[in-house]
């Protein structure tokens, strides 16, 4: 099936196995059967961005500006849509779009796996991410917007699921996915419904922890899927 022409830009390297995890999940989604078939992807690996949650904790530089800046330089190069790989800078991208800075539509993480929970679990699901992610709320806020419930861990459980987004941008991921299976569990313990991954390294450790797919909802995948559907659907 052809693609629309549409050139999609990716702004990744946050961390840089979401990234790739991310190239590898459009290529299999993609409804191509030769290279020509594949969507035009302009990948800008900008990993020089200062951590989202550090600076949101109030414990470094602000990411502001390297967001900005690596978005309007993707529409420079000829990017028609826009994707990012890191659920927290859209606490930061939200702004962007309120103050009309980017100039191309964005195919929003956050609105994407919130729609992939309604679809797979209306009842509701499990929040887990970085503690940037969860303090601002945007999860919440969107999932509020139409209904939709989730549940939230206690602060210690986000802690320990922080850490896990860590062991993977060190490349620890073995030991980022038996720490997140305790994790889960736990969760299972106490209400046995889906787990959304709400930070893009997350998937990269439920893969790893040998968790039955059907019960996680990877912000990854979701992102992936909204991308095909813009990347394909007649112009």
């Amino acid at each position: 099936m052809k693609h629309n022409g549409l050139t999609l830009g990716v702004l990744g390297g946050m961390g840089p196995a979401a990234t790739a995890e991310f190239q590898r999940l459009l290529a299999v989604k993609a409804p191509a059967c030769c290279d020509q078939e594949h969507p035009r992807m302009i990948v800008y690996s900008h990993t020089v961005t200062p951590d989202r949650t550090t600076y949101l904790l109030g414990k470094g530089p602000d990411p502001e500006p390297y967001l900005l800046e690596g978005l309007q330089t993707l529409v420079g190069w000829g990017a028609d849509r826009l994707a990012v790989t890191c659920n927290t800078a859209h606490h930061f991208i939200d702004k962007f779009l309120e103050q009309g800075l980017i100039g191309v539509p964005v195919i929003h993480i956050v609105e994407e796996t919130v729609r992939a929970c309604r679809e797979r679990s209306p009842e509701g699901a499990w929040l887990t991410g970085t503690l940037g992610t969860v303090k601002t709320g945007i999860y919440q806020r969107h999932a509020a917007a139409c209904g939709y419930r989730f549940r939230v861990p206690d602060a210690a459980m986000c802690e320990r699921i922080h850490a896990v987004t860590d062991l993977v941008k060190a490349g620890r991921q073995e030991e980022a996915g038996a720490r997140y299976r305790d994790i889960v569990e736990e969760l299972w313990r106490l209400e046995r419904m889906p787990v959304v991954q709400a930070c893009t390294e997350l998937p990269v450790a439920w893969q790893r922890a040998c968790l039955p797919a059907e019960m996680g909802i990877s912000s990854l995948e979701a992102l992936a899927d909204g991308c095909i559907r813009e990347l394909y659907k007649p112009l």
